[in-house]
């Protein structure tokens, strides 16, 4: 990705065997601002997809691992009522979009178009299907939610930035997060 900042390149390179991605940071805000929809992402929320409800001030560690070509994140959020864990599998698939399976086991997957911005990384959701049992509905067009994210190098405090917002059509921001983070490579321990 030669048309990624070297921070950034490092964030989304391949984890050797026996070394483990560590990131460690502050979301300023993380959640969805609409009260009303809170109690509705709750299922989500107990399912490691979603925060349900609006924080400031989060902090937060993500491991990632990369595991048969795919990248494996697990991020902790230091709640005020506990813990929270959300997990994720990315992979590059034959058609160069990247897929984000969500939940553990994978509840919903998502499919982004890839791009750049000024050094960070761009991805703006095209699909999004879920897995009830057997089935696999997919959601795509205009009723589909859009998901966008951002990371790249922070300029003002040299640490990786991700932006990540959910809007979905007649309704506007369902959820949303932003922080800052330091990102290294170490032995599994």
């Amino acid at each position: 990705m030669p048309l990624l900042d070297p921070p950034t390149q490092a964030y989304f390179a391949a984890i050797p065997d026996g070394h483990v991605g560590v990131g460690e940071g502050v979301f300023d805000q993380v959640g969805t601002r609409r009260r009303w929809l809170a109690p509705l992402l709750r299922p989500l929320h107990r399912r490691g997809l979603l925060v349900a409800g609006w924080y400031t001030d989060v902090p937060f560690r993500i491991e990632n691992r990369t595991i048969a070509g795919r990248a494996i994140a697990e991020r902790t959020l230091m709640l005020p009522d506990g813990e929270w864990i959300m997990r994720d599998a990315v992979a590059l698939k034959p058609h160069g979009r990247l897929v984000d399976e969500l939940g553990e086991p994978p509840l919903f997957a998502a499919s982004f178009d890839v791009g750049t911005d000024r050094g960070a990384l761009r991805l703006t959701s095209r699909a999004i299907g879920m897995r009830i049992g057997r089935l696999r509905p997919r959601v795509s067009g205009r009723l589909v939610p859009r998901i966008r994210l951002r990371e790249g190098r922070d300029a003002d405090s040299d640490r990786q930035r991700v932006e990540l917002t959910i809007d979905a059509p007649l309704v506007g921001r369902l959820y949303e997060y932003a922080g800052t983070f330091t990102y290294r490579i170490e032995k599994e321990s």
